[in-house]
């Protein structure tokens, strides 16, 4: 039988607004602006900016800002699009930054 562990909510750090489930999240070995950030399949409560390319330290991507759709807060990115095949699965994925977030079990 399946150990029962409760996963936290993240939420935005400056007004509360719930962002991501913590079952949503694929990697906490992401680096963001302000230091660790954590990759999510899904984020909640955002708005996605403009495409535009960025260069991170795993190559060149077609990213969009993601913003607090509560306090307009800037909180990551999403993924667009990747041109290293080995990077791929990293489309529509959502990288918010720890710093940003405050967590609730």
């Amino acid at each position: 039988m399946a150990e029962n562990k409760t996963l936290p909510t993240y939420f935005c750090r400056n007004c509360e607004n719930p962002l991501a489930l913590g079952e949503d999240i694929i990697s906490k070995k992401f680096v963001g602006a302000s230091g660790p950030a954590f990759m999510f399949s899904h984020a909640m409560n955002v708005v996605v900016g403009p495409k535009i390319g960025r260069k991170l330290l795993t190559g060149s991507y077609v990213v969009a800002d993601v913003m607090c759709s509560k306090c307009g807060e800037t909180l990551g990115w999403k993924y667009v699009e990747t041109f290293d095949l080995r990077q791929r699965y990293k489309e529509g994925m959502f990288v918010l930054e720890k710093l940003k977030l405050t967590k609730r079990y």
